[in-house]
């Protein structure tokens, strides 16, 4: 009989990628609009990508379990 295979959940395959060495990359949000009261530094900061650590990152490798 074939192994059932876990559901991948798609939402979070969107948002969140792993990476060669197992860590979870997320892009921050907020930068998308209401970009005019938003200063300089600010929205560069939203440009940078973060690592997750610790229970959430185990968390998002549940969902997505074939990245």
């Amino acid at each position: 009989m074939a192994k059932v295979k876990m559901k991948t959940n798609r939402s979070a395959a969107k948002r969140f990628k792993i990476t060669a060495n197992g860590k979870v990359k997320r892009n921050k949000g907020g930068g998308s609009h209401l970009n005019v009261k938003k200063n300089s530094k600010r929205k560069r900061g939203l440009n940078e990508t973060v690592f997750l650590d610790g229970d959430e990152a185990k968390k998002i490798k549940k969902y997505v379990p074939y990245a």
